[in-house]
C-alpha cells in the first residue's frame, strides 16, 4: 500500500521532470546550431570577459610599474626581500624584475587575446568561407552542384539558399540555350541535305548550262560551308555539357591516327606535317578528344602558308600521369594580345587571315570547350616567326 502511494505521488514529478527537459532541449537547440549573430556574439562575449579579466588583474601592476616611483616602490619591497645581487656587483630592485615581468606577461597576454580573437573570427566566419569556396569550383559542367549550407536560419544561410536558387536558373537557362541550339542544328541538317542531293542532281545533268554549273558549284560550296557550322554548333553544344565518363585513352595513337587523315589537306595546301609522338595515357571521352586534335590541324593548315610545316608532339606527363599535346605552325605574324579572341565562337583574327580559308569560326572555340570539359590546361602564345603554339596538358585521371 505505502508502494502504490509513493508511486502515485512520484508520477507528478516525473511527468514535470520530463517536461522540463523537453523545453529545456527545445530551447537548446538553437545555441546548438548558433546563427552568424550568435556566434559572433558569443566571440564578443568571450573576448569582452577576456579583456575584462586582464584589466583587472594587472591594474594594479601596471600603476607600480609605470607611475610610481621605483625607489620608494623598492624601498617598501626591501623591508620583506632583500635585494637580488647582479652579475655585474651592482643591485636590481625588485621592482625592476618586477616591471621586466609585468611588461613580458601584458605582451603575453595581448598576443593570446590577439591569438583567440582570429580563431573565434575563422570559426565564426567558416561557413562564409565554405561558401565561397563552392562557388569557386563551379562552371559550365557542374552546375548542378549546390552549396546547400546546412544549420540555423541566419544571414549565411540566407546568402547561401539565394545563390542557390539563382544557380537553379542559371542552369535552367543554360540547358534550354544548350537544347535549343542543338535542336535547331539536328532541324538544319535535313533542308541543308536535301538542297545538297538537288544541286548536284542539277549538275549531272548533261544539258546544265555552263552559268548553271557556276551557279550549282557556288551553291556547293555555301551549302558545305553551312554544314560544317552546323556540325560544330552541335560538337560545341555537346562538349560545354560536359563529359559523361572517363576512359583511358591513348594520346599518341590517337594523334597520330588523326595525322594521317589530314595528310591529303596538307598537301593540297603545301603544308609539311611533322611528328613527335611519345606513349601517353590521359583519361577522358575519346571522340571529343579525336575532334579536338583535328580541329587544332586544320586550324593550322588553313591559316598556314605555302612552304609551311607544322609539327604535334606528344609527351607525357609528370610521373607518368596524362600527357601534353603540343601543336607548333608557321603562318601569319599574330599580336599576343589577339591570341584570346581565336578562341571565341565566330571571332577571327582579320579578314585576311580568313578570306578564301574557308573557317566557320568554330574550331578553336571547341577547342577550348573540349579543354575545359576533360579539365585540362590550355596555353596558346604566338611564334616569332609567324604562327601559334598550342599546348595542352590533359590529366590522368
Amino acid at each position: 500500500m505505502a508502494v502504490a502511494v509513493a508511486g502515485y505521488a512520484v508520477a507528478p514529478l516525473v511527468a514535470v521532470g520530463r517536461t522540463a527537459m523537453t523545453a529545456a532541449r527545445r530551447a537548446a537547440r538553437p545555441w546548438l546550431r548558433p546563427s552568424l549573430r550568435r556566434r559572433l556574439g558569443a566571440a564578443l562575449a568571450i573576448m569582452s570577459l577576456i579583456g575584462f579579466l586582464g584589466i583587472a588583474g594587472s591594474g594594479e601592476t601596471i600603476h607600480n610599474v609605470f607611475f610610481n616611483d621605483g625607489a620608494q616602490y623598492c624601498e617598501g619591497i626591501q623591508r620583506e626581500l632583500p635585494a637580488l645581487p647582479s652579475p655585474a656587483g651592482g643591485c636590481i630592485s625588485y621592482s625592476d624584475s618586477a616591471r621586466v615581468t609585468s611588461v613580458i606577461i601584458m605582451i603575453a597576454g595581448l598576443a593570446l587575446m590577439i591569438w583567440s580573437w582570429w580563431l573565434l573570427a575563422g570559426w565564426a566566419l567558416g561557413p562564409l568561407s565554405a561558401t565561397a569556396e563552392t562557388v569557386r569550383r563551379l562552371g559550365p559542367q557542374n552546375l548542378g552542384q549546390r552549396i546547400g549550407l546546412s544549420g540555423g536560419d541566419d544571414q549565411f544561410k540566407e546568402l547561401a539558399d539565394a545563390i542557390d536558387d539563382a544557380l537553379d536558373r542559371l542552369a535552367a537557362g543554360y540547358e534550354s540555350q544548350r537544347r535549343f541550339a542543338a535542336n535547331a542544328s539536328h532541324e538544319l541538317r535535313t533542308p541543308l541535305a536535301v538542297q545538297r542531293l538537288l544541286t548536284e542532281v542539277a549538275l549531272d545533268d548533261p544539258d546544265a548550262s555552263q552559268d548553271l554549273r557556276r551557279l550549282g558549284a557556288q551553291l556547293l560550296r555555301t551549302n558545305e560551308h553551312n554544314e560544317q557550322l552546323i556540325e560544330g554548333m552541335l560538337v560545341l553544344a555537346e562538349s560545354d555539357r560536359g563529359l559523361q565518363g572517363k576512359a583511358p585513352v591513348r594520346l599518341d595513337e590517337l594523334a597520330g591516327k588523326v595525322i594521317g587523315q589530314h595528310d591529303d589537306q596538307a598537301v593540297r595546301h603545301q603544308v609539311t606535317l611533322r611528328r613527335t609522338l611519345r606513349a601517353a595515357t590521359v583519361a577522358g571521352d575519346p571522340v571529343l578528344l579525336e575532334r579536338l586534335i583535328a580541329n587544332l590541324l586544320s586550324n593550322a593548315i588553313k591559316y598556314n602558308e605555302p612552304g609551311g610545316w607544322i609539327e604535334t608532339e606528344v609527351r607525357p606527363g609528370a610521373e607518368g600521369h596524362g600527357g601534353t599535346l603540343i601543336v607548333r605552325n608557321t603562318g601569319v605574324l599574330i599580336p599576343a594580345e589577339a591570341v584570346p579572341v581565336l578562341f571565341e565562337p565566330f571571332r577571327r583574327l582579320g579578314a585576311d587571315r580568313v578570306a578564301g580559308k574557308g573557317g566557320v569560326g568554330l574550331g578553336l572555340a571547341i577547342v577550348r570547350s573540349i579543354v575545359t570539359a576533360h579539365q585540362a590546361n590550355l596555353q596558346a602564345r604566338p611564334r616569332q616567326a609567324g604562327g601559334l603554339e598550342i599546348a595542352i596538358d590533359v590529366p590522368g585521371k
